[in-house]
């Protein structure tokens, strides 16, 4: 298979209801529903051929509908939609209602997130590809780590470096994955044996859990748009 002739589908499942921020998906931000942002730049990445969302939410089925006409909308199974059930649960059902080569998975939940960042993500795995057969995203952290028996991870105590000169450990910020069915199908997981770790800016990679985190992020993007 040629490289650049992978097909590529981006996959984006959203939830109607969410525990800590309430109606978070839909929710307005910097003047548009949250999901807006995220369609919009993946619309934006030549590199993808399907935009597909996975959803139980009537608002978010009804928007699509109207608003974004071409990208494939599934209504999520009865079965799949407890909140205990798996991501990859989720993504195996996807990739077997959408053919494509390679997968890619982001959540609508990282309105931060750039076309051009995700377009270097799918380059950097496709001119790699299969040496490295997977991706995930990652930011770097240069700060001082413990774990919870008071333990130091990435530091000596007794040097005392300055933050930016100690070695950098990586976050996975679950940004950007890319995956192909068959690692999904056999390691129910989407990292493959071989994965390639994407490291991308933090500014990119805020992900709205808490509402603090929706405040944050409407005001970046608010001021990034103007």
């Amino acid at each position: 298979m040629m490289k650049d002739k992978m097909k590529i589908a981006a996959l984006v499942p959203m939830r109607h209801h969410s525990q800590r921020v309430p109606g978070k998906n839909y929710r307005p931000l910097a003047g548009r529903p949250l999901y807006q942002h995220i369609l919009d730049t993946l619309l934006a990445c030549p590199e993808i051929d399907d935009i597909v969302v996975d959803t139980d939410s009537p608002e978010i089925l009804e928007g699509l509908d109207r608003q974004y006409p071409g990208v494939i909308a599934l209504e999520r199974p009865e079965s799949l939609r407890a909140d205990d059930i798996p991501m990859n649960e989720i993504l195996l059902h996807d990739t077997a209602q959408v053919q494509a080569d390679l997968y890619l998975q982001t959540h609508s939940t990282n309105p931060l997130l750039r076309a051009e960042t995700i377009s270097n993500a799918i380059q950097a795995l496709v001119s790699s590809y299969p040496a490295f057969d997977s991706l995930f995203s990652a930011t770097r952290l240069q700060t001082r780590l413990w774990d919870e028996l008071t333990r130091p991870i990435n530091h000596n105590p007794a040097i005392l470096l300055q933050t930016q000169d100690l070695p950098p450990v990586y976050e996975e910020n679950s940004c950007i994955y890319i995956f192909t069915r068959e690692n999904l199908l056999r390691r129910r997981n989407r990292l493959g044996d071989r994965p390639l770790m994407f490291k991308m800016e933090a500014d990119e990679s805020w992900d709205i859990d808490e509402e603090i985190d929706f405040l944050i992020a409407d005001a970046i993007l608010s001021q990034r748009l103007k």
